[in-house]
């Protein structure tokens, strides 16, 4: 019983953590879209603007991928089935 219930609390949580991934889109999104903006504006400042928005898209993206890895960590490598 213990342990259908840490699976199962294990599944939530993973699905939990899968929601870390809304947040960078939503948020990229947002800065390619004020990027362009700004391109629009000053062209001649399309080298600075472009390598700035990378990089914050690059920072911004690995909030997605820690909770890919802590949904993948939950759901297969599971490490408080050990402890029971």
């Amino acid at each position: 019983m213990e342990r259908a219930i840490v699976l199962g609390a294990s599944a939530i949580g993973a699905g939990l953590a899968m929601i870390a991934g809304i947040g960078p889109g939503i948020g990229e999104g947002y800065a390619v879209g004020k990027a362009c903006e700004a391109i629009g504006r000053q062209p001649e400042s399309k080298g600075t603007v472009q390598s700035t928005m990378i990089l914050g898209c690059a920072i911004a993206e690995t909030t997605g991928i820690y909770g890919f890895i802590v949904a993948i960590i939950l759901m297969f490598v599971n490490p408080f089935i050990g402890m029971l």
